[in-house]
């Protein structure tokens, strides 16, 4: 047998090394790409590309300019060159999410930080209790309406939106997908850690963007359990912080599971005095588990993973949209009042609606559409190419060369960002006032949209994705929004305070903070609110 001797290791390991510089220099800077004749932007950093423009807390106005500037597609460069495509041309979505899904996976930075802060979870099926738990967030709601009630009753407050938002929407998740309670939303109450560190977590990600674009996706492919928790070792402040939430989320999710655990064993009478007395979904999920087939049976790290991912999906996106709706009301008084009266006409002779009576009330389900188009919590959905395909565009582009561009050629590997934000206000689509805040739209919404194929699971939009990966909570989410949306503006007017300025920062999902707020401090959104006549 014959040895190689230190030296010729370290010369093979060094021709190795150079060779994968050159294929990825060649790859990058030589070789022709399809993308190339793909019109976009010219990089502002050699090192990070257009990335820190498209990842921007103040990325707004890039994103317009994208698409006033180049259409419905456009190339970007990525780090040390890497070509990205941005689309939200209809038809090119519609291969995305629903013709070549398959070829189309989610980014690997989304399911990987999946896994690491979550678990390996899968979303559990939302709707098939849907209509008991309208009675459940019912009384979550009129426990923020006895808040608010508390805050007013000498007269015109200021509160933080973003925080009672916040606390709401975790509550309605803590109750009926976790079985479980989080808070008692009153005036005096310590904020749970898991509340608290829930809402760091939207900074965080938003801060390791690219971290987990470059760097995560290599770390999870090596076998070793302690490297792939290489956060612990990692100098960043950043990421050292990522370790602590995913610990904190994880242990919480731990202790409930362990909890369900034990009043299982002891039979279903165990559960009359807990929350939602068993019915909520991981209890339900966990009962399941236990009465099925070895070879159908979840792992229970899988079941803890999604008690993470349901809360974390469930928690941010809701407290955007009914923050962001009470702003917007807030500058459009004759809206509110609007939809006040609506409210108000429903519920004149009961306290609570019904699933169904809820559903009926047209002109709250336009005014959450409309929020939900113009003001989509997420701006951005990621894809990976794992084949190379071909994009056919409902509207045709002039290609770097001159040439009208029908189609791209998207070469395998290729990372394509689906702007939600461009989707919803595109006025080919939508129309001239693609651009206003119009609940009236959804009575007779454009040919031109309706004609577009949009893959979109929810109303033309694709705030909730589409295809088999959508986002399968959107009824559930939508369920949430209009139960508190519905109590809060049949008794309080809110309006903007005249001394401060609200801003939107396009964090992974949006967030406000009042201009002038120093620092990356946790998300408030002041409004004055009072009894509403």
């Amino acid at each position: 047998m014959t040895i190689l001797s230190p030296k010729f290791l370290l010369y093979g390991l060094f021709v190795y090394a150079a060779l994968r510089v050159f294929c990825f220099v060649f790859k990058r800077f030589v070789a022709r790409s399809p993308l190339d004749n793909v019109p976009g932007p010219p990089s502002r950093s050699f090192l990070k590309g257009s990335l820190q423009d498209i990842f921007n807390f103040n990325g707004w106005a890039f994103h317009c300019d994208l698409a006033n500037k180049y259409g419905n597609a456009a190339r970007i460069q990525g780090v040390l060159g890497e070509k990205f495509l941005y689309v939200f041309d209809p038809l090119a979505m519609h291969n995305i999410f629903l013709k070549d899904q398959n070829a189309y996976e989610p980014m690997p930075s989304d399911l990987q930080v999946s896994s690491v802060f979550f678990g390996p979870g899968l979303l559990g099926t939302w709707a098939a209790h849907m209509r008991d738990m309208v009675p459940l967030f019912y009384g979550i709601g009129r426990k923020l309406e006895k808040a608010f009630t508390q805050r007013v009753n000498e007269g015109p407050q200021e509160i933080d939106l973003t925080s009672w938002s916040g606390r709401t929407a975790l509550e309605l998740i803590a109750q009926s997908a976790l079985g479980t309670s989080f808070d008692p939303l009153t005036e005096d109450t310590v904020p749970h850690p898991y509340a608290v560190t829930a809402k760091r977590l939207i900074l965080v990600l938003t801060k390791t963007t690219l971290f987990q674009i470059y760097v995560l996706p290599t770390l999870l492919k090596i076998r070793s359990a302690k490297f792939r928790r290489a956060l612990e070792l990692s100098p960043f402040k950043v990421l050292q912080e990522a370790k602590e939430i995913s610990d904190l989320m994880h242990d919480t999710s731990v202790r409930i599971y362990q909890s369900k655990l034990k009043a299982l064993s002891e039979g279903d009478d165990a559960f009359k005095n807990h929350i939602a007395e068993g019915k909520d979904l991981i209890s339900t999920l966990m009962r399941n588990n236990l009465n099925a087939l070895n070879g159908e049976k979840l792992p229970e790290e899988e079941i803890i993973g999604q008690m993470s991912t349901l809360t974390f999906a469930g928690t941010d996106t809701t407290s955007s949209a009914i923050a962001r709706t009470l702003w917007l009301l807030s500058q459009r008084q004759d809206i509110q009042d609007k939809l006040r009266e609506e409210v108000r006409e429903a519920m004149s002779e009961q306290n609570t609606l019904s699933y169904d009576q809820l559903n009926g009330l047209k002109y709250l389900d336009s005014v959450c559409r409309e929020l939900l188009r113009l003001y989509a919590p997420v701006s951005i959905i990621g894809r990976i190419a794992r084949e190379e395909t071909v994009l056919p565009l409902s509207s045709p582009l002039t290609g770097v060369d001159g040439r009208t561009m029908k189609e791209i050629i998207v070469p395998k590997n290729t990372t394509v960002i689906v702007s939600i934000f461009n989707h919803n206000r595109n006025p080919d689509l939508w129309g001239p006032d693609a651009e206003e805040f119009k609940p009236e739209r959804w009575d007779h919404l454009p040919e031109s949209l309706t004609n577009a194929r949009v893959p979109g699971v929810y109303s033309n939009l694709m705030r909730f994705g589409g295809g088999t990966r959508a986002c399968i909570g959107f009824k559930f989410s939508q369920l949430e929004m209009k139960v508190i949306l519905s109590i809060l503006i049949s008794k309080f007017k809110f309006s903007l305070p005249k001394d401060k300025v609200i801003f939107w920062n396009m964090t992974a999902i949006t967030s406000p903070c009042v201009v002038g707020d120093a620092g990356l401090v946790p998300p408030r959104l002041p409004l004055i609110v009072e009894k509403a006549k």
